[in-house]
Order: structure tokens, then C-alpha cells, then sequence
């Protein structure tokens, strides 16, 4: 991820704790009630943003975290549940022990069970990061390599057009040589083309 990247998805982050902050209050704490607009707007900007590996992972933890409320929500009912039938039934001392004991119980489950999917979530958050800096250290890597290769094929094409021009240059001159000794130009036995010459 770029830095600008990161900068979006943080300012986008702040914006959405702004607009949560600022949302009416219904239960302290606890339920804020948001303009949805708002806020699906913010998500799309943010999913614009970040890159399609940290996408996958956070779709997954989402889901995560959707069980998770949903467990608890579960959970808080049948609290709620047990505690009101354990109002109407004062005299019941017995079952309201078994009530509360039974909630306990089921809490406590799904505790083990929200931190079970958790730890499942961060590890294959961590595996899809691996994945990543591994494709992005082949794709470095090949990119190096055929750099390499590029540059030793244009090196050894400017050595020859150098040993052309050192050709042509050396073939002049003898022109230039054999002119001047009043010989004729067209001479072919005073002036020889060199055989290393390369066309």
C-alpha cells in the first residue's frame, strides 16, 4: 500500500468515527443511531482505497465480526430471556439458579468461540500478507533479471556499432593517407577497406 493510499484510508477512517461520534444516542455507549447514506458512502470511498489483498482480508474479518455480534446478540436474548422468566418466577428459586447458571454458561461459550474465529481470522489475514510480499518479491526479482538481460544485449550492441565506427574511421583515414601521396584514389592496391570491416 502507498503512502497516499494509507493517508486516504486513515482520514476515511477518521471521518467514519467522526460521523459514528456525532450520531444520535440512544443507549449510551452502547447504540447510535447514524444516517446510513453516510456512512455506505464512507465504505465505498474506503473500499476504493485500500488494495484487493487487505479487501479480502477485511471481507473476512467482517464476517467474523458478524457472527460475532450475532453470537452476542444470541447470548444477550437469552439472558434477557432467562432474567424476565426469572421474574415471574420468584418463588422458583431453584430454576432461577439454573437460569443464570445456564446463561453463564452459554456467555462463556461463546467467548471461547468469538476468540476461537478471531484467532482464525488474523491468521489467515497474516497468511494473505505472506502471499503478497512473497508475489511482490518474484515480481521484483524477474524485473531485475530481465533488466540485466536488456541492458547486456544493448551494451553488446553499442560495442559493435563502436567497433563500426573505429572501422570507418580507420578506413578514412588510409583515404585520407593515400590521397595525399598523390596516388591514384581508385587505387585498390594502395587503398584496402580493413577485413574486420563490420556491414
Amino acid at each position: 500500500m502507498t503512502n497516499m493510499q494509507q493517508n486516504g484510508v486513515l482520514d476515511l477512517l477518521k471521518l467514519l468515527e467522526y460521523a459514528i461520534e456525532n450520531g444520535f444516542t440512544l443507549v449510551p455507549g452502547k447504540f447510535v443511531v447514524v444516517k446510513p447514506a453516510e456512512i455506505y458512502q464512507l465504505i465505498d470511498r474506503i473500499a476504493v482505497t485500500i488494495p484487493s489483498e487487505i479487501k479480502d482480508a477485511r471481507d473476512f474479518l467482517s464476517r467474523i465480526e458478524e457472527v460475532k455480534m450475532a453470537a452476542q446478540q444470541e447470548a444477550q436474548k437469552i439472558i434477557s430471556d432467562a432474567q424476565m422468566e426469572a421474574e415471574e418466577r420468584l418463588s422458583e428459586a431453584n430454576f432461577v439458579k439454573e437460569v443464570e447458571r445456564e446463561g453463564i454458561k452459554i456467555m462463556n461459550q461463546v467467548k471461547a468461540d468469538c476468540e476461537e474465529l478471531k484467532k482464525k481470522a488474523l491468521e489467515e489475514a497474516e497468511e494473505i500478507r505472506s502471499r503478497a510480499n512473497a508475489e511482490a518479491l518474484k515480481t521484483k526479482e524477474g524485473a531485475e533479471l530481465y533488466a540485466e538481460e536488456t541492458l547486456a544485449k544493448l551494451e553488446e550492441k553499442l560495442n559493435i556499432m563502436q567497433q563500426e565506427v573505429k572501422n570507418g574511421q580507420i578506413y578514412l583515414e588510409q583515404l585520407r593517407t593515400s590521397s595525399g601521396t598523390g596516388s591514384n584514389y581508385y587505387n585498390t592496391n594502395k587503398i584496402k577497406t580493413p577485413d574486420y570491416v563490420m556491414e
